[in-house]
């Protein structure tokens, strides 16, 4: 798990409404000094970063390699070790790929006010896979997302000041891009032909995997896991980046704007995406993560329609999803397996997510709507 540090050596007006979020959002590492330990003196399950040794710490911060010698001739460490260092020059990045070979420290805390992409791609690929984690000092939430999916890999964790609460929800948001959503399967009880509709493809900025897709319906009641175009065929090249998803009037489920909302998804029509907006990615076992939409592509296709039905608590629920009429559109089978819309039929099964019914600009409400 990627760690968050939060910056609490200083109080301000703030302060307590500042350590309550993070305690809300269960963030338990903190960078302390003595004018601010009374907050956390008596608190378990924390983990406190401080320089000051009195105040028994669970990590020793050292800035220097003379105070850390000293410390280690001097005294049999019991607790955790921290270095920070300030990352200007390439003789400074050597310096902490030699600090992060000596066992004794477990956070390298390091930032970087001008260079930094370059320099810690060069300091993750080092380090990713030693004991030590490297720790990102950064000045912005944007900075903090950065530093975590840098190399795919990221840095281990960040260290941030936040200004407000906001920011401390954000980037707790920042470790929740990978969750579940239920999948149930669904029978097709009919299909309809639609002989020209508005439809939707949706390019992404990511490559997108076998078994992976994203959930289109065309009520709020449920959706259907539409599969990404990963797949060559004799006539038509892959396109490992795109979901051919619906029609224009479809739902798509997208990550929850509102940081205060309990729910991990709300809906958008695909005819209101654009470029630079980000969608929820789905697997054939729920798993789902977030990427964002490079383009968007209407143009008028066939269609087909599909009714199906699911079961939940003993009621059955309608689901309905249009899917361009074309072998390269797929939808996902209660087996996993991606099959060509055209070589479905009515009592086939496939993987669907029921939704939450009701809807009020892509939020789920609890209010009698009735969609058919």
């Amino acid at each position: 798990m990627k760690k968050i540090i939060l910056d609490f050596t200083v109080k301000h007006d703030n302060f307590k409404e500042l350590v309550q979020e993070a305690f809300n959002r269960d963030i338990l590492n903190f960078f302390i000094t003595e004018k601010t330990h009374t907050e956390f003196k008596d608190i378990d399950r924390i983990n406190i970063i401080a320089k000051e040794k009195d105040l028994q710490p669970d990590y020793l911060l050292f800035e220097t390699r003379e105070n850390l010698n000293h410390y280690l001739s001097s005294t049999t460490p019991t607790k955790g070790v921290a270095y920070y260092k300030e990352l200007k020059t390439k003789n400074d990045e050597e310096e902490i790929k030699k600090l992060s070979n000596l066992a004794i420290i477990d956070l390298l805390i390091v930032t970087a006010k001008d260079w930094k992409i370059i320099p810690f791609e060069n300091l993750i690929a080092e380090l990713h896979k030693k004991d030590t984690e490297l720790i990102a000092q950064v000045e912005t939430v944007e900075e903090a997302e950065l530093m975590l999916k840098t190399l795919e890999i990221g840095v281990d964790g960040i260290l941030f000041k936040p200004d407000n609460a906001n920011q401390i929800i954000e980037l707790k948001s920042l470790l929740g891009t990978s969750f579940k959503i239920d999948l149930v399967e669904a029978k097709i009880k009919s299909i309809q032909k639609i002989s020209e509709s508005d439809r939707v493809c949706v390019d992404t900025t990511s490559l997108l995997h076998p078994g992976e897709g994203m959930l289109i319906g065309s009520t709020a009641m449920g959706f259907a896991l539409v599969h990404a175009e990963v797949f060559e065929t004799q006539f038509v090249a892959s396109r490992p980046f795109r979901v051919n998803a619906g029609d224009v009037s479809a739902y798509i489920l997208v990550p929850q704007e509102d940081p205060e909302s309990l729910e991990i998804y709300r809906t958008k029509y695909l005819s209101e995406l654009k470029g630079g907006q980000k969608v929820l990615i789905v697997n054939k076992e729920g798993e789902a993560r977030v990427v964002s939409v490079g383009r968007v592509k209407i143009e008028t296709r066939p269609m087909l329609r599909f009714e199906m039905e699911a079961q939940k608590n003993g009621k059955q629920i309608p689901i309905n999803c249009i899917c361009q009429n074309a072998e390269t559109i797929r939808l996902v089978d209660s087996e996993g397996i991606a099959k060509s819309v055209v070589d479905l039929g009515v009592e086939d099964k496939i993987l669907v997510h029921i939704g939450p019914g009701a809807t009020h600009f892509g939020t789920a409400i609890k209010e009698s709507i009735i969609e058919k």
